[in-house]
């Protein structure tokens, strides 16, 4: 009987522009944020290979120039000699610490084009380089990139409801509704016969176009639990489209007209996607408010004047505490990267402080935000759709810890050849520290997934069972 009552609904569908002008203006975004998504992958995998490039050609030259300085035939002066450690460790021969962009990085931008994925890892204060990002037009930062993510939680559910606010008032303002009641059929199944077809309508096309955007994102298909990944996406998109059919179900419940039936449910749409997300982020940002980036760069400029004027005080202090650090000559007067040394650490020991402060701050906001998403579908479809694209502020974080241990084992190999005044070889450069990123346990990632998925399932629940409940109350007539 479903059949035959989705076969008879397509004909009427069929029949109509309307579904169709819809299907093609919601694939045409789809497309579009696809499009872009994957344009903004290729920008971060060609960034990439260009630093990297650089890298190589960087140290080829040192490893060319060494040769030279030691023979002679070259002379530099003490702040160009690469074989120095103070002089390479800190600007001429630093590495890249590299993030690259997860496999389906395509289908959610998120705020990956605010979170930095490359750092250039020196023997100076890790915030010297985590705190020197890219400089880009804030306007554009602040409006994000169009991407799939932004279509589904925004357009998906506009097709769905425009697809589905009368799909029973029309019914009984056509007046055909009692005349298929008339029939041993119940409003139920006729309502879930429509809703079927729609579903399969619009889920198809936005599956189908979200996987082409993975294949033209470049996505290595291959690639360790890349299809989990998919199906999670896959799964997450028609839960969440399915509890806005619930939503189209339970407004046509009420027995409203159907201008009344687009009124409400589009301040609904209006409500969960855009009031609720706002409201919470001013909520969070109120609560747990994070220093003024100004009042960082200050605390770490101040620390930094402060340790240059205890400069011999902190170098003895220093060496006190490291005494295996201490230059092999004893009495010899400390050079400028010594000393130098000892002013990074007293910098870094002032502005801890206040970094600790900024960290506690946003990860605060973050508990905030997972604990109060639940309000809104949407937030909770948006969290899951960083965690599969590798956007979320959750990979961004581990990378950063990353990047700290990365920065602790670089000072380690250069700090004590600065001390005791070492000259590097070319040898030495064969045993420099790298990177290599590596990406969150599964288990992890996996947990938010399923909370994510069941945060959607609630809702859902809530929804559509009371909705299909009060269908078998329907006001037929009048």
């Amino acid at each position: 009987m479903i059949g035959k009552l989705m076969k008879y609904e397509w004909r009427n569908l069929s029949a109509d522009k309307a579904p169709l002008v819809i299907g093609l203006l919601l694939g045409a975004a789809i497309a579009y944020g696809a499009l872009n998504g994957a344009q903004w992958v290729r920008f971060q995998k060609n960034t990439i290979d260009a630093v990297m490039a650089e890298e190589r050609g960087r140290l080829d030259e040192i490893r060319a120039e060494i040769p030279r300085i030691e023979s002679g035939e070259k002379i530099v002066s003490a702040f160009a000699d690469p074989r120095l450690p103070q002089s390479f460790g800190r600007n001429m021969g630093l590495r890249y610490a590299i993030m690259p962009p997860a496999g389906l990085g395509s289908l959610a931008i998120g705020q990956s084009d605010l979170y930095p994925y490359y750092f250039k890892v020196s023997t100076g204060s890790k915030e010297s380089f985590l705190n020197s990002d890219e400089i880009e037009n804030p306007v554009h930062l602040l409006a994000g990139r169009f991407d799939l993510a932004f279509v589904i939680l925004y357009l998906f559910p506009l097709a769905i409801l425009a697809l589905s606010y009368n799909i029973v008032s029309s019914e009984k303002e056509a007046g055909t509704l009692a005349l298929a009641l008339s029939q041993p059929i119940s409003l139920n199944k006729i309502v879930l016969a429509k809703v079927t077809l729609r579903a399969l309508f619009i889920g198809a096309l936005t599956v189908a176009l979200s996987l082409i955007g993975v294949i033209i994102g470049g996505a290595d298909l291959k690639a360790d639990g890349i299809w989990l990944r998919l199906i999670f996406w896959i799964g997450i998109t028609l839960t969440y489209g399915a509890f806005w059919f619930a939503m189209a179900i339970g407004i046509n419940a009420l027995g409203q007209s159907s201008a009344t039936n687009a009124i409400a449910l589009a301040g609904v749409w209006l409500l969960f996607v855009v009031v609720v997300p706002s409201i919470l982020n001013v909520a969070v940002k109120a609560a747990y408010p994070v220093p003024s980036r100004v009042d960082m760069i200050q605390a770490i400029r101040v620390a930094g004047d402060d340790a240059t004027r205890k400069g011999s005080q902190l170098l003895a202090r220093y060496l006190e505490d490291h005494p295996e650090l201490a230059p092999a000559q004893k009495g010899s007067a400390p050079d400028f990267g010594t000393l130098l040394v000892a002013l990074n650490e007293a910098t870094e020991r002032n502005v801890q402080p206040v970094i600790d402060q900024f960290d506690r701050q946003v990860a605060s906001q973050q508990k905030m935000v997972d604990r109060f998403r639940y309000l809104s579908p949407a937030v909770v479809a948006q969290s899951a759709f960083n965690e599969l694209a590798g956007s979320s502020a959750y990979r961004y974080n581990h990378f950063v810890q990353q990047v700290g241990q990365y920065h602790s084992r670089w000072r380690e190999y250069f700090i004590p050849r600065i001390l005791k005044k070492e000259k590097l070889s070319i040898a030495d450069l064969d045993k420099l520290p790298t990177f290599s990123y590596k990406d969150e346990d599964s288990s992890d990632v996996s947990s938010r997934l399923l909370l994510a998925f069941l945060g959607l399932l609630f809702p859902l629940a809530i929804v559509g069972i009371p909705a299909m409940a009060s269908l078998r109350r329907y006001p037929v007539a009048g």
